[in-house]
């Protein structure tokens, strides 16, 4: 990625990653991603804002060089998870008199993880300020975005926020800054990363609020010259607003659960319920986490493999319970063939689902008469659970 200025005096020197597929060997990256990292040059000091992933050393240093780094002071590491900072042995090596400065809980993650020498480790506490002259950076406390370590850095003069993964995008794109709206890159994200931190999340829009920022300069995707636009959205996914809308993750064998999700989703479409079933057979598992920001019922649909779901649905259950997301109502159909523990499986798989659980519709073989009808039952009272929570 070529050197660029966010602002006079602090410029861009991260790395795009244009053909990462898989992110933690489980979060698809279909736009590709982006480590970034920032350079900060005060009159009398200079900072670097996180480094980059280690397998981008050679062009990480090129763009310092072609920054004109010369000597870098502190090395801010704002989040110790080695996407952001997997560099920061080599930049330690680069400028030996540079200070690593980050967080009480970040610190003891660099030296476990990265064996960083615990004398080159400055903490800092929340609302700390460290000058670099003509520029100065606070620092912000932000545990549990999405890590417990995390920190903000706010750069006073000049109003840029380094966000870290808070407000980033998996997105590589040639473009310095975010366009005018909100793109799938981005929710995507806030879903697979942010969701089960929604109330802290919260929290910490809060205290930006009396902040002027006029730039947001994230750890991945596209910094924003219109901060706005990501903070107003933050704000939407974060809140417990929701659509009046049924998610249906589903996997089916033969036949028998897809024709249930068939008559469950029609009967919902005649109540005027938006629906969206996922084949999870077909659907990554990004565009699961997404729908489950805004459903405000969810009804996982599977057959029964020897005594159990089937191991997608199972997945699709864990995933579920991790993200901890804001529906309200939840149910469980499916097909068997001759038994198992199916329903008792997936409900003791999703503990942390704060959904009210409505009655299954468990069935054997193809869906007859009398099925059908149950699962008319099953949409009737989804619809009537959206109306008394004024979901329309």
């Amino acid at each position: 990625m070529a050197v660029r200025d966010i602002t006079e005096g602090v410029l861009s020197v991260g790395v795009i990653d244009w053909n990462r597929e898989i992110f933690d060997e489980l979060v698809p990256l279909p736009w590709g991603t982006s480590y970034n990292s920032y350079l900060v040059k005060g009159s009398e000091k200079t900072a670097l804002i996180d480094t980059v992933d280690e397998a981008f050393d050679n062009e990480f240093v090129a763009n310092l060089i072609n920054a004109g780094a010369g000597m870098v002071d502190y090395i801010v590491v704002n989040h110790a998870e080695q996407d952001h900072s997997g560099a920061l042995p080599l930049a330690l090596e680069l400028f030996p008199m540079a200070t690593v400065v980050t967080t009480p809980r970040c610190r003891d993650l660099l030296i476990s993880l990265l064996q960083i020498p615990e004398q080159r480790i400055t903490v800092v506490e929340d609302g700390e300020e460290l000058s670099l002259g003509n520029k100065t950076l606070r620092f912000i406390h932000a545990p549990w975005v999405h890590w417990p370590e995390t920190m903000l850095t706010y750069l006073v003069e000049d109003r840029v926020l380094f966000s870290c993964d808070l407000f980033g995008s998996h997105l590589a794109t040639s473009d310095l800054f975010a366009g005018e709206g909100i793109c799938a890159p981005e929710k995507r994200y806030f879903a697979e990363i942010m969701m089960p931190f929604r109330k802290q999340i919260s929290e910490h829009l809060a205290r930006l609020e009396g902040m002027e920022i006029d730039f947001i300069a994230p750890s991945h995707g596209p910094a924003y010259d219109k901060p706005e636009i990501i903070m107003n959205a933050y704000r939407e996914w974060a809140s417990d607003d929701l659509k009046n809308l049924v998610l249906i993750p589903y996997v089916s064998m033969h036949g028998s659960t897809a024709e249930m999700v068939k008559v469950l989703s029609d009967a919902l479409i005649r109540h005027g319920v938006g629906v969206l079933p996922i084949d999870l057979a077909r659907q990554d598992t990004g565009r699961l986490a997404e729908a489950l920001l805004d459903a405000a019922t969810i009804v996982l649909a599977t057959p029964t493999v020897l005594k159990g779901p089937h191991p997608l649905a199972a997945n699709a259950a864990f995933l579920v319970n991790m993200l901890k997301p804001k529906a309200r109502c939840a149910a469980i159909i499916g097909s068997y063939g001759w038994g198992g523990r199916t329903l008792k499986v997936l409900t003791e798989m999703m503990p942390d689902l704060e959904a009210e659980m409505l009655d299954p519709v468990y069935i054997k073989g193809m869906p007859n008469e009398e099925a059908r009808a149950a699962l008319e039952c099953l949409a009737d009272d989804i619809f009537k659970r959206h109306q008394d929570y004024n979901i329309v």
